[in-house]
């Protein structure tokens, strides 16, 4: 199914656009979806953003998106409510329907979960602030408050003092700082209440003064609060992130080029660090989405690597013909050591072997006293399994050129037996098998033996696309009625052999011997 994006971005802040600008300039399919709920939209100016001083921070995001206009990205207002791994594929739910992408940033930034104090939420990004770099030139030389909801925070009176020779120290309920903190902090005259504040009043959202537990008033100018940082994360949830402690809260962990414990999930910007201001989550996001393009273009090259692998379309016959169509023998010409063990105990009778190949299996039970058929999709394998059995004086060795997806059974087999019965090019293995299943008569039985690894001789354009099974898996598969057979063996076993071009290796075969009730 055809991916319509390359990569979705969720969050249109500064860390987002930034990233949509880099991937779009990849000349990737990149969809922006925000939600409109930047961290700094209660702020009517921004600083410290080189170039963009004292800019309004929705102005910013405006200029950001007409920047993507002409490198194709989309953007729509709107939330991601869910996020789903499917397969190579991400599924991004919105309201509006599903869109499916190789890749995803996340970048939905944080809530500033502020102390409940009356007063100063209603002037947050006002009068109410929480970063220095951001707000502190802009109240230099004034009336600086300062409130404490958690001992770390007090690092913002130290930062402040720089600013302001007038800075208090507000301490909510219940915290406490260390004596070491009160006294670096009286050394330079900055005062310490160890009183909650109460309120925090002003005309309109400017600060005036703020009440105190204890009924004190204090005349201030601007008040610096800073809140517990939520990160807006919900939608991964699903994906199962690895996460890490931070400021008391769990956060998304991310290494340093963005890219999460999902290898097509990356986060960017205040959702995975809180304390970055515009210029860090814009540098953020746009490293990030540099990443995601690197990521993209090597799935790219390996896509491409495979396709040009790919088998053509092709019948099965053609396949095997072609594979045997060589001067000499594609196989060793012994018969597999596995299956010799698995039937050496049985009473022979009438078996038949499916996908017999050069017929070195069907010659050993014919040697064995088996009546014994082989049946493969190539006439060229039949032609040397026939002449292999007239050499070795195999003459209840019988063989026919079938195609076994077309294949019914003729009769009834006291031994069904199917070697490494794999192909890369389409056959309903499963099917075959089931059907040969039928043909073994009360008291008979079927032997499946595979590969349960690749053989280190194994061309690699034959088993890439190949899922090696376990026996149990295997025998799962069959699915067998329990009403009708009994499992004999089940089981892998490994063993030293010698691959068609002469070479040693070491293999692991599975096992799977079944008796007809």
């Amino acid at each position: 199914m055809e991916v319509p994006w390359d990569a979705i971005i969720v969050g249109g802040g500064a860390a987002g656009l930034s990233a949509a600008q880099m991937l779009g300039r990849s000349k990737r399919r990149t969809l922006v979806v925000d939600a409109g709920s930047p961290r700094n939209r209660f702020a009517s100016h921004m600083h410290g953003v080189l170039g963009h001083d004292g800019r309004s921070p929705a102005e910013l995001l405006e200029i950001g998106r007409r920047e993507l206009e002409p490198y194709g990205v989309e953007v729509r207002n709107a939330s991601v409510t869910h996020v789903a791994d499917e397969d190579d594929v991400l599924v991004v739910t919105t309201p509006d329907g599903t869109e499916r992408t190789r890749a995803l940033l996340l970048a939905t930034g944080i809530t500033d979960q502020l102390p409940d104090v009356p007063g100063l939420a209603e002037r947050w990004g006002a009068s109410v602030f929480h970063c220095p770099y951001c707000h502190g030139w802009e109240v230099r030389d004034t009336r600086i408050g300062v409130v404490v909801a958690a001992p770390a925070q007090v690092h913002l009176a130290f930062m402040l003092r720089q600013l302001s020779e007038s800075v208090t120290v507000f301490l909510q309920a219940g915290v406490e700082i260390e004596d070491a903190d009160r006294t670096r902090l009286a050394s330079r005259g900055v005062d310490i209440v160890d009183s909650a504040v109460a309120e925090v009043r002003g005309a309109g959202r400017s600060v005036e003064d703020v009440l105190t537990a204890d009924g004190r008033v204090v005349p201030l100018d601007a008040l610096f609060a800073g809140g517990a940082p939520a990160p807006h994360d919900d939608a991964v949830s699903p994906l199962g992130l690895e996460r890490a402690d931070m400021f008391g809260m769990s956060f998304i962990q991310v290494d340093d080029s963005g890219a999460t414990s999902h290898p097509r999930v990356w986060a960017a910007g205040n959702v995975v660090q809180p304390m970055a201001n515009v210029p860090m989550a814009a540098s953020a996001g746009a490293w990030a989405g540099a990443h995601i393009n690197g990521f993209l273009v090597g799935e790219d090259f390996d896509r491409a690597e495979i396709a040009r692998r790919a088998w053509p379309e092709q019948a099965p016959a053609d396949f095997w013909e072609a594979r045997y169509e060589g001067d000499g023998p594609a196989w060793s010409g012994q018969v597999n050591a596995t299956l010799a063990d698995a039937v050496a105990g049985l009473e022979p009778g009438r078996s038949l072997d499916l996908g017999c190949g050069e017929g070195a299996d069907v010659i050993h039970l014919a040697q064995k006293g088996w009546d014994a058929t082989g049946l493969d999709i190539s006439a060229t394998a039949i032609e040397r399994a026939r002449q292999a059995a007239a050499d070795a004086g195999a003459g209840s060795a019988a063989f026919l050129a079938q195609d076994l997806a077309e294949w019914e059974p003729d009769g009834h087999y006291d031994l069904v037996t199917a070697s490494f019965f794999h192909s890369p090019v389409h056959l309903d293995r499963t099917a075959i098998l089931r059907r040969a299943s039928a043909a073994v008569r009360p008291g008979g039985h079927l032997l499946v033996v595979t590969h349960a690894a690749a053989p280190p001789w194994a061309d690699p354009e034959h088993v890439r696309h190949h899922t090696f099974m376990s026996a149990r898996e295997e025998a799962d598969a069959l699915a067998l009625d329990d009403a009708d057979w009994d499992e004999v063996r089940v089981e892998e076993v490994e063993r030293e052999a010698i691959g068609p071009d002469g070479r040693a290796g070491h293999l692991t075969d599975g096992v799977v011997l079944a008796r007809r009730r």
